[in-house]
């Protein structure tokens, strides 16, 4: 799977809120100051091209949606993010995150449930 700009990840992340979306509710949805059309339509069809969004034809115009989940393409962003910055190791990637986010005992006993959780 392709990584995507942080441009191509905005519009990914309105479209996963939205579920399906015009160009022009897709911008509505954007922080200000909101981009041109242009860019916003020239973004969505690249990730077309990337085959994380498709389309259907609704009256004159078209209505996007996403083809990747959220999931997935988290899931592989933090496996590159892993094998990248951590050579693959979770171990070091957790202690990582920790150390620079300071985390306090309540924090840490939350983390250890949720992974208790996925061994049960």
């Amino acid at each position: 799977m392709k990584q995507l700009t942080k441009a191509e990840e905005e519009i990914m992340q309105i479209l996963w809120q939205l579920e399906e979306a015009n160009v022009a509710s897709i911008i509505d949805s954007m922080p200000e100051p909101k981009p041109a059309y242009n860019t916003v339509s020239t973004i969505v069809r690249i990730l077309e091209s990337k085959k994380f969004v498709d389309h259907k034809k609704v009256g004159k115009g078209y209505n996007y949606f996403a083809l990747v989940d959220r999931e997935t393409y988290s899931n592989q962003s933090m496996n590159k993010l892993m094998d990248n910055y951590f050579n693959g190791s979770f171990k070091s990637m957790v202690s990582f995150f920790m150390k620079k986010n300071d985390l306090d005992t309540k924090e840490l006993e939350a983390i250890l449930k949720e992974i208790n959780k996925k061994d049960s």
